[in-house]
Formats: structure tokens, sequence, C-alpha cells
């Protein structure tokens, strides 16, 4: 059975003493009102992780993620973090190929295969961003962009290693924009991606793969989304920055 998830990107936001403040008030409200067994990961900026580890309690549902990492170990690559670093500091996911690293840094399929390889070497699960912009929505080429994308980045990688992924399907022209996938739009895309890992791996690994929406995803559709056979949860950016909002996402798929 696929695991649900919950990970809140929390992108170039918040100083030191904020970060700790609001990862403080998602753990006290996990505590009252959450009760499932949905995992629930924070992916603040760099200098939070290490003092968020340590604010770590037996128990907690909390998880740690990193929001991107280089594709080499160590070396002089001024202001990079390597894999290796993350492990260190407590971070147990990473994001890798969001769609805002693709756009502003031009990360290529090619470099996105190279940052998967290190960080399975180094014991960080990857939280894989895969989508498609308006345009490509637009002119029908979408799902040949999932598929090449896919198999360009992530296929090159043995079944067990591939198994570790958890998926994020994020339509690009939904991110910050307000708009979102319609339920139907997101689980075709969900249900499509299913497919492609069946027919590279095979069945039992496409059932148990998570595959998070992540495209504006909010309190007020993430019951909707979620209910979606093949949503397994979602990867959630200014929603995740209060509280309130993310633990109600939480709650929603609580109810799946």
């Amino acid at each position: 059975m696929r695991k649900s998830i919950v990970a809140g990107n929390w992108k170039m936001n918040m100083g030191l003493k904020e970060g700790i403040a609001l990862f403080s008030e998602i753990s006290e409200l996990l505590k009252e009102e959450v009760n499932g067994d949905q995992g629930v990961i924070v992916c603040p900026p760099f200098i939070h992780i290490s003092s968020l580890a340590q604010s770590l309690e037996s128990g907690d549902k909390l998880q740690l993620g990193a929001q991107n990492c280089h594709q080499s170990d160590s070396g002089a690559f001024t202001g990079e973090v390597s894999a290796s670093m993350l492990a260190s500091a407590g971070a147990a996911y990473v994001i890798i190929g969001h769609s805002e690293r693709r756009l502003y840094f031009s990360e290529l399929n090619p470099d996105l295969a190279k940052k998967l390889d290190v960080v399975l070497k180094n014991g960080i699960a990857p939280i894989f961003c895969i989508g498609e912009t308006l345009e490509q929505r637009n002119d029908g080429s979408y799902f040949e962009v999932i598929k090449s994308q896919l198999s360009e980045a992530a296929f090159h990688l043995a079944e067990a290693d591939f198994s570790k992924l958890v998926i994020a399907y994020e339509p690009v022209w939904a991110i910050g924009t307000g708009l979102t996938a319609s339920p139907e739009q997101a689980q075709e895309i969900h249900s499509y991606i299913r497919t492609l890992v069946a027919e590279k791996y095979n069945q039992s690994l496409a059932n148990d793969l998570t595959i998070l929406y992540g495209g504006s995803c909010n309190p007020k559709n993430a019951s909707e989304l979620f209910a979606q056979p093949d949503i397994d949860g979602g990867l959630i950016g200014g929603a995740s920055l209060k509280a309130r909002d993310f633990v109600d996402i939480i709650k929603a798929l609580d109810q799946k």
C-alpha cells in the first residue's frame, strides 16, 4: 500500500526565528488534530534544517527535506550544498527538479539524473518534480513532456532505487498563479505517470509509487484533489507558510 504524503515547500521565505516558530506551530497542531499515518515533510531553506532537526522529538509526524542540492559530492562550487551535507544536517528528503529550478536556473533532465543519483547514494529520498507549461498544456504536448522528463532523468535508475522516489506532478501553469488543475486533469496525469512506470518497471512498483499533486493546492481544493484515486497527497507551496492552512490540507488527506 503506497504512502500518503503532504510536503511543504517554503521556497525562499522565513528568517531563522520565524521558521522555528512556524515549525513549532505546525508540530503542535499535528499532535492535537491529526491522527492519520500520512507522512508530513517540511522543506525549508537550507539555513533552517539543522536547527529544526534538533527540535524534532521521538514520534513526531514531521520529517525534514531540502529544496535542492548539487549533483557533486563536494568541490569548488561556491554557494552550493551537497546531498551529504543535507544528510548530516538532518534532511530525509530533497526536492529535485522543481519547475522554478528548471526555469530560473536552467536545470535540464541530464542534470537532474545526476542529482537523483547522488541523492540516493547519500540515503536521502528524492521528491522528483515533473510537469508541463501552459504552452505545452495548450498545444497538447504535455503527455510527451511528462514522458521525456521521466525517461531522461529517472528511468536510468534500477528498480530498487526508483522505488525510493516520490514523484510530484506540478503543472507549471498552476504554480503561484492561483490557477489549479481540475481534479480530473490532475488525475489524468497521475494515472499516466503510473502507466509509464508500469511499462518501464512493473505494475507492482507503479501501484506502490507515491505521486503528489503540486499546483496551488490549498485547504479549499485539497479534499477534492486528494479524493482522486491516483493522487497520494500534495507538494504545497504558499499554503505551507501558514500553519493553519498547512495542517488543514494534511487533515484533508487524512479523510482520503
